[in-house]
């Protein structure tokens, strides 16, 4: 049975989920032939472009398009955040499963809106932590989840960038809260949700946040460009989380760290096939953390992919987040689903409330 993929934006998430339903079926055996019916966007140029590159069979310069197509099962929204809560809406309207992007929209009103629609409109409905399905990350969220780290004590994620450091990129979306840009919101989401998936509920946040760069081609810049924050979660873990685009020669370096009463594990992005785990059980000798290669038919993904030793790359979230999502077709029950991506939107958001008013800031302020 085909399924029909519409894909709303061409730019580079469009490429990668593109990417995603063409191998998705070479790795894993489906249920369903994923069939990449249109792309759109706003250019018509650009996005016929696309589509000859990404394989797509049709394009249009208008999202509605995408969403009445008969053909089309599967709207995938790619578009900037501060869009995609008015695409997921419509589609659940028109009954079509939703697949967003992060962050789910470009304020926690809007992202709970747009999961409750997909939910009273009873379609299958996810949000994009591609990062959840690479197999060092799964596999740390694994080990913690059986006890090797014991109770959780400490967490802590950091992602930097240079993407706004030199001040003479000129204005965009990104720089546009309203477009949902903010660097909480763009980087920090992927963060949170690794941060609620693996130890829990985010129940208060302290923060701060920093923009250098006040003005670009002559607009204001109303986003932050580096800030931290301060994490208590809900069961009493304790954590801290910097996002920052402004630091030089740092291309997309992100650090996820859990400490507990037995142990330490930790992952580092530049060595994404790799997971390093410290345990207290440990013959004094060997003190310190082990590596381990994240590419054993054991560990989570890993069978479909290569022998041990050739390793995975960013691609392969995107590929894995496809099959593991059309191995549900279609009766859904897709996960991370869009009330994760309003739970993540809420914890960005008192974040970025506790910058501004420089105060701690309980979740449940912005969700209630």
């Amino acid at each position: 049975m085909d399924v029909g993929i519409g894909i709303v934006g061409y730019g580079l998430m469009g490429r990668a989920h593109a990417y995603g339903y063409r191998v998705a079926p070479t790795v894993r055996e489906l249920p369903v032939t994923p069939r990449l019916r249109v792309i759109s966007g706003r250019d018509a140029a650009g996005v016929e472009a696309a589509a000859g590159r990404y394989s797509v069979e049709g394009w249009t310069t208008d999202w509605r398009e995408v969403v009445a197509r008969d053909d089309v099962d599967i709207v995938d929204v790619c578009t900037p955040p501060g869009t995609h809560a008015e695409i997921v809406e419509a589609a659940a309207a028109a009954g079509k499963a939703v697949l967003s992007e992060k962050p789910l929209a470009a304020d926690y009103a809007s992202a709970r809106r747009a999961a409750d629609a997909a939910r009273a409109a009873k379609v299958a409905n996810a949000i994009g932590f591609n990062y959840r399905r690479l197999p060092a990350i799964a596999l740390l969220r694994q080990l913690v989840h059986e006890g090797a780290v014991g109770d959780v004590l400490l967490w802590r994620g950091s992602w930097l960038s240079d993407e706004f450091l030199d001040p003479d990129i000129a204005f965009d979306w990104r720089f546009e809260r309203r477009m949902g840009a903010s660097t909480f919101a763009d980087l920090g989401a992927h963060l949170v949700d690794l941060a609620l998936w693996t130890v829990g509920d985010v129940e208060e946040v302290a923060a701060q946040s920093e923009t250098f760069t006040r003005e670009r081609s002559g607009r204001a810049v109303d986003v932050d460009e580096a800030s931290s924050a301060l994490v208590a979660f809900a069961g009493g873990a304790r954590g801290t989380l910097e996002v920052a685009r402004v630091c030089a020669r740092r291309p997309c370096d992100f650090v996820v760290e859990v400490n507990g009463t037995r142990g330490t594990v930790r992952f580092d992005y530049a060595r994404l096939n790799e997971l390093w785990l410290g345990d207290t059980a440990d013959d004094g000798r060997f003190y310190g953390l082990r590596r381990i290669r994240a590419e054993h038919p054991s560990h989570p993904y890993a069978a479909d992919w290569w022998p041990i030793g050739q390793g995975v790359g960013y691609g392969v979230s995107f590929v894995n987040q496809a099959a593991e999502l059309l191995s549900r077709w279609p009766d859904g029950g897709w996960d991370p689903d869009l009330d994760q991506g309003a739970r993540v939107q809420a914890v960005c958001e008192a974040m970025e409330r506790a910058a501004a008013e420089r105060r701690w800031v309980r979740v449940d302020e912005v969700t209630r």
